[in-house]
């Protein structure tokens, strides 16, 4: 057998050894954290670890309004396109005063 071969066939050896003394560091590595965890008494968010939670962000609270129609008592909060009762017109005419 050439010499590469041979040398393969050590790389391949040591690399499944090593793995498995891995392996074996990594099982009471976890054993220890866990031990230390129930111990101390932490939680995931102590560590850091809290769970993300992904999709929709929540809703936001609406805006208070801050402009209503004398006549008809309808509000606009100032925000987007603004009502036929104050568009084109004066809008401090409107103003809710707090």
């Amino acid at each position: 057998m050439s010499k590469y071969l041979e040398l393969k066939a050590q790389i391949s050896q040591l690399q499944a050894q090593a793995e498995r003394l891995r392996q074996e560091e990594v099982e009471a590595v976890v054993a220890q954290i866990r031990q230390q965890i129930l111990e101390y008494g932490l939680t995931p968010q102590d560590l850091g670890l809290a769970v993300v939670k992904r999709g929709r962000p929540p809703k936001k609270e609406p805006v208070p309004p801050m402009y209503q129609d004398p006549k008809s008592g309808a509000t606009w909060n100032g925000r987007g396109k603004p009502p036929n009762w104050i568009a084109g017109k004066n809008r401090e005419r409107f103003l809710i005063v707090r």
